[in-house]
């Protein structure tokens, strides 16, 4: 899948045709990273890209909820979040909205007891932190 931040800078395929899973979060970080109700996390192994591209993109490290630290890698230029990946996991979290042709359909919302937005009735739903 074709991922690319908001000016184009950086850009790369997915390890994997598909993520291992799509989460939409609700949490109060991801509202403030996204600016908006949710994030959305497509799940994949971590990409193996270049120094080119890796040298377009800043970190910052954060602690979680879960006591886990976060590097967050985002575009120099544009400032848009590209992934995120906490310590000890095997998988990292490519900003949905920088994928194209995502489909949201299989979709879990995760940290709903802090989503300020309603959720459809149906949707596949966590409380709080996925295992994974």
């Amino acid at each position: 899948m074709e991922v690319s931040c908001q000016c184009g800078a950086v850009a790369f395929e997915t390890p994997l045709p598909a993520p291992k899973a799509i989460y939409i979060c609700h949490c109060t970080e991801c509202r403030r990273q996204s600016g908006s109700a949710f994030g959305i996390s497509a799940m994949f192994p971590r990409p193996q890209l270049g120094d080119e591209i890796m040298s377009k993109m800043n970190t910052w490290v954060r602690q979680t909820q879960s006591g886990l630290l976060m590097t967050c890698f985002f575009c120099k230029t544009c400032g848009s979040r590209v992934w995120h990946e906490r310590n000890g996991k095997e998988l990292v979290s490519i900003k949905g909205g920088l994928i194209k042709g995502l489909d949201l359909g299989n979709a879990v919302h995760i940290w709903t007891k802090e989503a300020i937005t309603p959720i459809a009735d149906g949707a596949q739903q966590v409380e709080g932190e996925p295992d994974d």
